[in-house]
């Protein structure tokens, strides 16, 4: 890197929005060619900083200069002409239309106009992103479906790529060719500002890291120089507390039991369940692996009781065949679960966390008195949830959305927790939450395992089905693997099944 300019320079950036400072006085520097990572906590600051930059939102105070130029980026539009490009976290594209098409409709006319399909091709083929562009979205991977996003950014010769938790729907093989990808753009000058939750990947990939807390810049470092353990502690301002496996007496007997399951998924584009048979006992946690779109969200909706089966007993919670019967009943049985999508799934945004509380809570907690809610019980519910799982929050009057993501996440599991379930199912239990709350959620998941209960995890985080395991699976195409121990698999062998490039005896051997 011989020019010395800023590619990108923020000086005291501030943003507030109603009793929260989002940005206190924010600077970064980023260099032509840099891969700059921005670490920080939910609720750090790190999404209002980039929706600035590029040009979602308008700062209260602060500066920002491009290539030595102070300048205003007024919307998303100034911020592609100028050669800033972005790749979100949820991918906007329509499942009935090409990869050309949909390339098409997110870039000026004069960029779409010629051979488009043919840039595709050679853009794709020159950076080791293969495409298509005549392929329909919805017969694509999720990995594949992340390279039209980038190289619909590729095509309008970015010189900052800002890319919001890039990996964390593929899988480890599409993981390294994404990186060698990043690494050829650095080298050709291209800046990349990259934002993610795994600590490895930082310290893997990237030159230097801006680390945020509560809005501020609170230290920056040179990841290759620093640990994992070392940058989560710069981030929450403590010191991390890795989950620790309880000592726990053998496995007892089987308390989830799944059956020759199967299901045609109610979800356009969905993936059917082709029969699934799973057993989880109780004192044991079972991960099942899988790259997004795999049957996951199928397999919670029959394990919830959300959709039901023909065959009651293709679902055993206990002696109990519940494949017929609905979440009430379920949780009757002594069924917890935690959804993936905490807003609109796991709690109602508009409604106090203490009605939140309430509607999962209300049988297995007592929370009615002659057909009416028992606030008074309700509410010390919903503060018990608060004080015993570190939930961040002005009040439990409060609304779920007024919550981060992470403690959003805390409280729900709280809840689920404090109703000592025998069984429960979460679905990416720390999705998109700090290392400091998924340590927590993971230790609570070990610790509820200890006590009896039989746990079973549902996750793309390779590294947490690892950390917590006792037993694990892959779920491919609606397919699942048996379960062996998590010891016996590497993480070369489930990304070969998470694929669907291997079978379960060649994934043995690899």
């Amino acid at each position: 890197m011989t020019d010395q300019t800023p590619r990108l320079e923020l000086q005291g950036i501030t943003k507030a929005y109603p009793g929260v400072i989002a940005n206190n006085n924010v600077s970064l520097k980023i260099m032509p060619g840099e891969i700059h990572a921005l670490l920080g906590e939910n609720g750090a600051g790190k999404s209002t900083l980039v929706k600035f930059i590029y040009g979602v939102q308008k700062a209260d105070s602060g500066s920002l200069k491009w290539e030595g130029q102070e300048m205003v980026i007024q919307n998303p539009n100034a911020a592609r002409k100028l050669g800033i490009g972005m790749v979100f976290q949820h991918f906007s594209l329509f499942d009935a239309m090409t990869v050309e098409e949909n390339i098409a409709i997110g870039i000026s006319k004069e960029l779409a106009a010629g051979d488009l399909n043919q840039r595709i091709r050679d853009v794709s083929q020159q950076y080791g992103l293969p495409l298509d562009p005549n392929r329909y979205v919805h017969t694509l991977s999720v990995g594949e479906r992340q390279r039209i996003e980038v190289v619909r950014c590729l095509l309008q010769d970015p010189k900052l790529l800002i890319m919001d938790e890039p990996t964390s729907v593929l899988t480890p093989q599409e993981v390294d060719e994404l990186f060698k990808t990043l690494r050829r753009l650095s080298e050709e000058g291209v800046s990349i500002l990259y934002i993610s939750h795994k600590l490895q990947e930082i310290k893997d990939l990237c030159h230097v890291a801006t680390i945020m807390r509560m809005g501020e810049v609170v230290d920056d470092c040179i990841p290759s120089e620093e640990s994992p353990r070392s940058m989560a502690e710069m981030m929450m301002g403590d010191s991390l507390v890795s989950p620790e496996k309880p000592g726990k007496a053998a496995p007892g007997d089987p308390h989830l039991v799944v059956r020759d399951l199967s299901l045609k998924s109610s979800h356009q584009h969905g993936v059917d369940l082709k029969n699934i048979n799973l057993e989880v006992r109780q004192g044991e946690v079972v991960g099942i692996a899988g790259i997004a779109g795999n049957g996951q969200i199928e397999l919670m909706e029959v394990l919830s009781g959300e959709m039901l089966v023909e065959d009651a007993s293709s679902v055993m919670i206990g002696k109990d065949a519940v494949g017929k019967s609905g979440p009430s009943i379920r949780r009757n049985a002594g069924l917890g679960f935690v959804p993936e999508e905490r807003l609109g799934h796991g709690t109602v945004p508009e409604m106090s966390l203490w009605e939140n509380a309430f509607l999962s809570g209300a049988r297995t907690m007592n929370l009615t008195s002659n057909g009416f809610i028992d606030i008074r019980g309700s509410v010390k519910y919903a503060l018990d949830v608060v004080a015993e799982f570190n939930v961040k929050t002005p009040g439990v009057e409060h609304a779920a959305n007024s919550l981060s993501g992470g403690n959003l996440q805390k409280f729900i599991f709280g809840r689920e927790i404090l109703q000592n379930p025998g069984v429960i199912v979460a679905l990416q239990p720390t999705w998109g939450v700090d290392a400091g709350s998924a340590a927590f959620i993971r230790q609570s998941l070990l610790d509820l395992a200890a006590k009896g209960a039989a746990v079973l995890v549902i996750s793309q985080d390779l590294e947490e089905l690892f950390e917590v395991s006792d037993q694990m699976a892959v779920i491919c195409e609606g397919e699942l693997s048996p379960t062996r121990p998590a010891e016996e698999f590497t993480v070369e062998a489930i990304g070969l099944l998470m694929a669907g490039i291997v079978g379960e005896e060649e994934a043995a051997h690899a």
